[in-house]
């Protein structure tokens, strides 16, 4: 009876996110958040007061920030209304753009560009020193969407004549911090992730850096993008947009380590969907 019981309750919650929402309000007074769910919820949360507070000064609305359990159920939150703001990683942005009414509108800025790069990593005593030695090997990605810690490392491993299933076992772990975790810990050979959580990580020492270097660089990419629900009042769109350009708080753009925020449109992301048809990934699968 009790499993039954607990079964009952997941198939209720899941109907729940799965069921339409009801005209969503185009003008909440209080805007629901989403942050990227790469790293620890509660850290996330604690590490982002700043832009709560600021949002909240420059909006003239309550501010809810939220963390969804991954990047699937952030895509369903979004394409449902049950979000009004979200910061996505470019993939899951692709991902969600194809289910949800949203639009992209800001991308931070840091050294003076808009883009980022990832970091293929390996354990120290994995004899691995370039991506030719990982066949065999296993190899540790954090979530299926994830544009920095999946799709453009196994680009770089593909790029490189060493391709999945054939030439490595890969396993997702969900997050950046735990795909480093994995790689230092000898759980996987090799891993992949940003290049910035990677160096934040490793300056608050989350990681041992004797146990895990790294091996590949990727070529820039478009930042992670800001988006927002395309129903929303155009005044508090532009307000929304306004706000984040002209941001200039510096300890909400010490925590993205940002110099600041750029406008970007849909456009900016083709590359990423160019990049997910070369390794034949189905988006509408993940």
């Amino acid at each position: 009876m009790n499993r039954l019981l607990k079964f009952a309750i997941a198939a209720a919650l899941a109907m729940g996110l799965a069921a339409p929402a009801h005209a969503a309000n185009p003008n909440p007074e209080t805007l629901k958040v989403a942050l990227l769910p790469d790293e620890n919820a509660s850290e996330l949360i604690k590490r982002n007061q700043p832009l709560k507070d600021y949002l909240e000064k420059e909006l003239g609305k309550k501010v809810d920030l939220v963390v969804t359990t991954d990047y699937s159920s952030m895509i369903e939150a979004m394409r449902f209304g049950r979000i009004d703001i979200a910061y996505f990683g470019p993939l899951s942005y692709v991902l969600a753009k194809g289910k949800a009414d949203i639009e992209p509108f800001a991308a931070m800025v840091s050294d003076g560009k808009p883009t980022y790069r990832s970091v293929v990593i390996a354990n120290a005593n994995a004899n691995v020193n370039s991506l030719s030695d990982i066949k065999g090997k296993k190899v540790a990605f954090g979530d299926r969407a994830s544009t920095s810690s999946h799709l453009i490392p196994k680009t770089l491993m593909a790029e490189a004549g060493v391709v999945n299933d054939r030439d490595y076992q890969q396993h997702f772990v969900g997050s950046h911090d735990a795909v480093a975790v994995n790689v230092a810990n000898g759980n996987a050979e090799v891993g992949g992730l940003s290049e910035v959580i990677w160096k934040t990580l490793l300056e608050r020492k989350l990681v041992d850096a004797g146990k895990v270097k790294v091996i590949a660089y990727s070529k820039e990419y478009p930042q992670y993008p800001w988006t927002m629900r395309s129903d929303l009042k155009p005044e508090l769109k532009d307000k929304i947009r306004t706000t984040f350009v002209n941001l200039k708080d510096p300890a909400v753009l010490k925590n993205f380590k940002a110099d600041g925020f750029a406008p970007i449109t849909d456009n900016d992301y083709d590359v990423i969907r160019d990049m997910g048809k070369l390794l034949g990934i189905d988006f509408g699968a993940m």
